[in-house]
């Protein structure tokens, strides 16, 4: 089984980008990036469990 030049070439491409991209970014951008994506992480499960309960609530009425 022969893997196709064109797949490895352009899976080369992506993850030489990729790995550029991200030592380009200084590491108190990746501290930000951390923290918001925690942030919007605990807010959506608050909003989800809110949206459920308030429903729930409603159903009984």
């Amino acid at each position: 089984m022969e893997v196709p030049q064109q797949h490895s070439s352009t899976q080369g491409i992506y993850t030489g980008s990729l790995l550029v991209l991200l030592f380009q970014i200084n590491s108190s951008e990746w501290l930000k990036t951390i923290v918001l994506a925690i942030v919007g992480a605990v807010v959506s499960y608050t909003v989800t469990h809110a949206i459920k309960w308030l429903v729930k609530k409603g159903n009984k009425i």
